[in-house]
């Protein structure tokens, strides 16, 4: 197998970047593309020279289409990702895996049962900023990890409506920690509040979350500040690394500091990339359905926590 004959299903901001990656992509056949816009669709079918569908249920009939990204609110990932599992498609459904627990786990045994790949688009693991600092605190370049701490802030942007800031921004420094200090977290802590009246959800958290070997992560989030940052401080015994998302840089303070040469690359380029690869040679996800569960149970947690304004333990989840 030298390529994967794949479909798009809603192609609003993200997932016309998945389809824009896929067309110039040489191991990647872009089938066709769905959208309930009218306008949306004609614009992004005629740019990349594929096939239309309003109606996703018949792009996913289409025999020739082996994989399909899922970009559609997160609200209906839930019915998508089922439908496309049943019609034997492997899929890469968009962060956050699904609205509730009980829809992810739905969507991983589906997944099992059909025989097809699930995988979840947590793209900054991909970022290779954080690629870099993984590869760092391996090498105990900053010694023991003690905290982590992130700030991932902006203006509101309108495109979001069914989702507030924390499972929209937060999920990713969540997921971003997991994976650089492999480990569970066993305890969030947060505050939520709202202050935009345009939005109807939290548009500003603060998260406090421990790992099982006792790394402390805090973040902060919002839709407040005017200007976009996005950025993570790593905290040893020995020294500190300091990631900036965008940038894509990464800086060494302490005992081996250094100023670390990165080759910037398009993260979604990586992800989608991995996520063919593995359909291509039959073997793991490297973000599997499970990790996308993991991420929304932690932003679950998150949310609870605010509303009881109590710590909460993960095992304590429920649906």
């Amino acid at each position: 197998m030298n390529s994967v004959n794949v479909g798009v299903i809603g192609v609003g901001a993200m997932g016309y970047n998945h389809a824009r990656v896929y067309y110039r992509l040489d191991n990647a056949n872009l089938i066709g593309v769905s959208d309930v816009s009218e306008s949306t669709l004609s614009k992004v079918s005629k740019k990349y020279d594929t096939k239309g569908y309003n109606d996703y249920m018949d792009l996913l009939k289409n025999p020739e289409i082996e994989a399909v990204s899922v970009c559609v609110p997160t609200t209906h990932h839930y019915n998508v990702v089922m439908a496309a599992i049943e019609h034997g498609k492997h899929v890469l459904v968009e962060k956050p895996i699904a609205f509730t627990l009980n829809e992810a786990e739905g969507m991983i045994e589906a997944a099992k049962e059909k025989g097809v790949k699930l995988s979840t688009g947590h793209v900054e693991r991909f970022n290779p900023a954080v690629q870099k600092a993984k590869e760092l605190i391996e090498m105990d370049i900053i010694g023991d990890v003690v905290s982590a701490s992130a700030k991932r802030v902006g203006p509101f942007p309108p495109r979001i409506k069914d989702v507030g800031v924390a499972i929209d921004l937060a999920i990713h420094d969540l997921d971003v920690m997991y994976y650089l200090f492999d480990d569970d977290v066993t305890q969030v802590y947060a505050t939520m509040g709202s202050i935009l009246e345009k939005c109807e959800y939290e548009d500003h958290a603060e998260i406090m979350t421990k790992f099982a070997n006792g790394i402390t992560g805090i973040l902060e989030v919002n839709w407040l500040t005017p200007y976009k940052r996005r950025a993570l401080e790593i905290t040893g015994t020995d020294g500190i690394i300091s990631i900036d998302y965008m940038d894509q840089s990464v800086d060494v303070a302490g005992k081996f500091a250094q100023k670390v040469d990165i080759q910037r690359e398009e993260p979604l380029k990586y992800e989608i990339t991995s996520f063919l690869n593995s359909i291509m040679d039959n073997k793991d996800m490297e973000i599997t359905g499970e990790d996308g569960l993991n991420a929304l149970k932690m932003v679950l947690a998150a949310n609870m926590s605010s509303k009881e304004q109590l710590p909460v333990k993960l095992d304590e989840l429920n649906g």
